[in-house]
């Protein structure tokens, strides 16, 4: 009889689990994200699964930006003002155009 694996991990489950290491004050972009799991054209599909994140999980959605440090175009209004509060909070700033300053705030990984 063959061993059951249980439930196969997702592409959302690894970028879950990524960005879940991200530490406060940090961040990383999507692009980042897909080529750390190995899909370096999946930057989208990074955004989806942050998209459908189940609320409340305690993956820190906001530390994800996009390639130019910025806010993504898909987050107005609310979502947008509530990402940049939580990123303020953890002690990163922007630009007087609303962008972050990825070679100083951009995690690198463990190192």
């Amino acid at each position: 009889m063959p061993d059951n694996p249980g439930p196969r991990e997702t592409f959302y489950d690894r970028v879950y689990a990524f960005v879940s290491r991200v530490p406060p004050g940090k961040v990383v972009t999507y692009g980042q994200v897909a080529q750390e799991l190995g899909a370096p054209a999946a930057s989208r599909a990074v955004g989806y699964a942050l998209h459908n994140l189940p609320g409340e999980s305690g993956v820190p959605w906001w530390r994800v930006v996009n390639a130019s440090g910025g806010i993504s175009h898909g987050s107005r209004g609310p979502a947008a003002a509530l990402q940049r509060e939580r990123l303020e909070a953890e002690g990163v700033r922007f630009t007087l155009d609303g962008r972050i300053r990825l070679p100083e705030y951009r995690w690198v990984g463990e190192s």
